[in-house]
């Protein structure tokens, strides 16, 4: 039997019935992985034992009639972007810095996950350090996008993206920190949940932006990803930022939208650079939700558009300061043959890291620097603070937030070649980073130009993550949800 394009719902009620065992689950799921992944390259690391001991462990809890107690993921085939560490794996962030790095320690958020009963399947690739919006800049090799072999899946987490579009797993995890989870899920057609800032543990993920940096789920249903955000959310005494979030992320899905006030912003419909067809699609959903029972209110975000230049200061600057450990001593490549440690670490860092990973420490250093941190680092807080307060009076008015993901449509590998047009990927993402709230994308199905997967961006007051899945669960009612790219859903049996 293939699992490839089953949800975890489906994976719990077989396995209460005794259809299948996990083990059967873990083994359809690693080969498939075996026979697609070739093709795509979103594992930098499969982990046969972890997943089959985890299987097992599943399998004996049942025999032992203690399935209430292996947790609501139990079975469900999960992997884990390259930037959260798993004991027994290689943590890389897709970096030569990094490689052959061996997780010291699990970090929170996948612990979360194995403690809700899920089988662990690897590590997935993404842009190198998460830095990029095509998974182009990863040091072992590009992931392709599931729907389109010659289009890149997004970034940075695209290969957990890719995965979940392949079928080859249930749910992965991804970290997004000015978009890199909704902008990949827009491009693959799947679910794609940025959560509250505090909502999940950061602990045991290697840092690009600490202020900016939140972990969140991709999945095929609304309810697996809720599932997910169920696992994964509370306080964790490990990480001073995270919050206590009781709360049940599954519990508005079937309520509908009747009543709710859903906000547009006509400065990012009107957008320039926004494709025709990205733009249908969000009015298209907008006039599905209204005859549903909602109500859209158009609201003004009047310093949104500051939020890219303040990011790609805030962002650098924090890079740089993340980095900074990485020197081959304390850790990462270090290269050989120095007579002293000052040319070791500049040897080891110039090597170690790849192009955009330089521009970036390069950046921090420069806007962190005498002269100049007062021009550039400071203003750019007093915008977060205008951002915020932008979405803190928006939120007087409406429930949600409809919004596009992405300007465009996936793109094809090597035609954004400069980096400033490639930062525009996250045009319309990167203002709930700097915010704090949460967001996520909803696929719609295919743009009727491209034909290629669309997706709109909904986002929910802090702390009100269940707002915008209520929102997602009406969207996938009326759409229909996530299906696994066709060539790939071929391979089902």
């Amino acid at each position: 039997m293939e699992f490839g394009c089953m949800d975890a719902q489906a994976i719990a009620e077989g396995l209460r019935s005794k259809d299948f065992t996990a083990r059967e689950v873990a083994e359809g799921a690693l080969g498939r992985i075996e026979s697609v992944d070739a093709s795509i390259n979103a594992f930098l690391e499969v982990t046969p034992d972890l997943a089959l001991s985890a299987a097992d462990a599943v399998d004996d809890a049942i025999a032992a009639g203690a399935i209430d107690e292996v947790g609501p993921l139990a079975g469900v085939p999960v992997a884990f972007k390259d930037n959260m560490n798993l004991t027994g794996t290689h943590t890389t962030c897709a970096s030569r810095m990094l490689e052959g790095y061996v997780s010291p320690y699990t970090a929170t958020c996948v612990q979360n996950m194995l403690d809700a009963g899920a089988i662990p399947l690897g590590k997935l690739n993404m842009d190198e350090f998460a830095f990029g919006s095509s998974t182009e800049t990863s040091a072992f090799g590009t992931t392709k996008n599931p729907w389109d072999l010659s289009r890149v899946p997004g970034g940075s987490s695209g290969g957990s993206a890719a995965a979940v579009a392949a079928g080859m797993a249930t749910i992965t995890l991804g970290s997004d920190t000015g978009g890199s989870i909704r902008q990949p899920g827009c491009f693959t057609g799947t679910v794609a949940v940025k959560p509250t800032y505090g909502v999940v543990s950061r602990y045991g993920v290697v840092a690009f932006g600490s202020s900016l940096d939140q972990v969140g789920p991709f999945s095929r249903t609304v309810r697996d990803a809720a599932l997910a955000m169920n696992a994964l959310s509370g306080r964790d005494p490990l990480d001073c930022t995270s919050q206590e979030c009781s709360v049940d992320f599954t519990s508005d899905l079937n309520a509908g939208v009747q009543g709710m006030r859903i906000g547009i912003v006509p400065e990012f419909m009107n957008a320039k650079g926004l494709e025709p067809e990205m733009r249908a699609a969000v009015q298209e959903a907008a006039e599905k939700l209204e005859a549903q029972g909602a109500q859209m209110v158009e609201i003004d975000l009047p310093n949104a558009a500051a939020a890219m230049s303040a990011y790609y200061v805030l962002g650098p600057c924090e890079a740089f300061s993340n980095l900074s450990r990485f020197d081959g001593v304390r850790y990462g490549y270090q290269d050989p043959g120095h007579k002293d440690l000052n040319s070791q670490d500049d040897a080891s860092r110039a090597k170690g890291f790849g192009p955009e990973a330089r521009r970036r420490i390069m950046l921090g250093s420069y806007l962190l620097s005498a002269g100049v941190y007062d021009t550039y680092y400071y203003p750019a807080q007093q915008v977060r603070t205008l951002i915020t307060q932008d979405y803190t009076r928006a939120f007087e008015k409406v429930d949600c937030i409809l919004a596009p993901v992405s300007p465009r449509t996936a793109f094809k590998f090597g035609e954004v070649s400069d980096p400033t047009t490639m930062y525009l990927s996250d045009i319309f993402t990167i203002s709930i980073n700097i915010a704090g709230n949460g967001g996520m994308n909803m696929p719609l199905g295919l743009g009727a130009d491209s034909h290629l997967p669309v997706g709109c961006q909904l986002i929910a007051p802090p702390f009100r993550d269940r707002n915008m899945l209520r929102v997602a669960a009406e969207l996938e009612r009326l759409y229909g949800s996530a299906s696994v790219a066709p060539r790939f859903a071929e391979k089902e049996e």
